[in-house]
């Protein structure tokens, strides 16, 4: 054992080392989520949801801003509220053939949390609408703080997206080291 090993109690029992992080996907989860069309439908629904997000996002800032333009803004935010139950949709049947999981597969786990949120403040501002509680600017800051739980949400899986691809070149480059 180094003598530093000694002075922090280390020796080859990993402490002081980060852990490794298991793989996002397994081999056989990989070759699933590449066979799979949900996968192609959950790249085409988020950029989409994404540009919808935008425009209502302008929509919502510029009736609040200016008194003018609710109706716009409602239904824009009802139109973002759809794609995203769309994306959710699609993302628990591609979790489902992936993960063998509807949601909260492991390797998706927080995200999937953190979805709920996003969903539940889409939820409350679509009662509100519907039920017709609370004053315009009330639903929209419930659509806000929905949109901003959204951005977090997304960066989640954007991160995600990117470790999957990390993993991806340090696989092929030990494949390839290794061949």
């Amino acid at each position: 054992m180094s003598g530093e090993a000694i002075r922090t109690g280390a020796a080859d029992h990993g402490i002081g080392r980060r852990p490794a992080r298991p793989a996002l996907y397994t081999p056989e989860e990989r070759a699933r989520r590449d066979a799979t069309r949900w996968t192609l439908v959950q790249g085409l629904l988020a950029p989409f949801q994404f540009l919808v997000f935008l425009i209502s996002l302008g929509l919502v800032l510029r009736s609040l801003a200016t008194g003018e333009g609710a109706v716009a803004a409602d239904v824009s935010v009802v139109a973002k509220t759809i794609t995203l139950l769309a994306i959710m949709i699609t993302g628990s049947i591609w979790e489902k053939v992936v993960f063998g999981k509807w949601l909260f597969a492991r390797a998706f786990f927080w995200e999937d949390v953190f979805s709920m949120l996003v969903i539940a403040l889409h939820a409350t501002y679509m009662v509100m609408l519907l039920g017709q509680f609370g004053s315009f600017a009330q639903r929209m800051e419930i659509a806000l703080a929905g949109y901003a739980a959204y951005v977090i949400n997304a960066g989640q899986f954007l991160l995600k997206l990117r470790a999957a691809r990390l993993e991806a070149e340090r696989s092929a480059s030990f494949q390839g080291a290794s061949a």
